[in-house]
């Protein structure tokens, strides 16, 4: 049986995402730690951006956006049924990921690597970002997690990108006005998938032996 393996970097929320929803599946995948200004042979040659991560899941098929890696590793195995009945959950966050993915991501590189856009305030492109943190802050104070009382696929898909808008300013961020959503990153901050994605692994070189997630 070919076992899939997943090019990542440990940093980048698409790669963040994309890991928690393969452990979680409980698929046997190979992990392979990669630095991002120097891609392996491996990666260039299917992935058409040269971006991670990139799943190859035989010499025929491989993935390189996260959102269908997340989507193929729960159409593998959901123990907790992240995508919902008749994949409702998948459904209903498909717009949210899209608007995470290009609008709120566009203004939080912006925020973080301020000094690179010149053109306005680290202030003004924060204020960019707050949009979509009312919504998010909106909808969890209907349910304890985006879309219902427990996790879904929503939760895992949007976290890394709430968390690294965090880190930029930690002090702002945890005096800001959006106690719900501070709550919620806690708790998905503090998942067993959350914490084995973010372990650190050395590089991986050819002839390396196998790390499994």
């Amino acid at each position: 049986m070919n076992i899939p393996v997943l090019y990542s970097f440990r940093r980048c929320p698409y790669c963040i995402r994309a890991h928690m929803a393969l452990d979680y599946s409980n698929r046997k995948v190979i992990l392979r730690t990669v630095a991002l200004r120097n891609l392996p042979v491996e990666v260039l040659a299917v992935s058409p951006h040269a971006t991670v991560p990139t799943l190859v899941i035989n010499e025929n098929e491989s993935m390189a956006e996260s959102w269908d890696i997340m989507k193929w590793a729960l159409n593998q195995n959901d123990p907790e049924n992240w995508l919902g009945a008749n994949n409702v959950y998948q459904h209903k966050a498909e717009p949210l990921v899209e608007l995470n993915d290009v609008s709120f991501k566009q203004n939080l590189d912006k925020y973080k690597y301020a000094e690179r856009f010149p053109e306005q305030s680290m202030k003004y492109y924060r204020g960019r970002c707050e949009s979509f943190l009312e919504a998010l802050n909106i909808m969890l104070q209907e349910n304890k997690f985006l879309l219902a009382e427990r996790i879904s696929i929503a939760d895992v898909a949007i976290f890394p990108f709430i968390r690294q808008f965090s880190m930029v300013d930690k002090t702002w961020f945890d005096e800001s006005p959006y106690p719900v959503l501070q709550h919620w990153l806690k708790l998905m901050l503090n998942t067993l998938w959350f914490g084995q994605a973010f372990k650190k692994h050395e590089l991986w070189q050819a002839g390396d032996e196998n790390l499994y997630l």
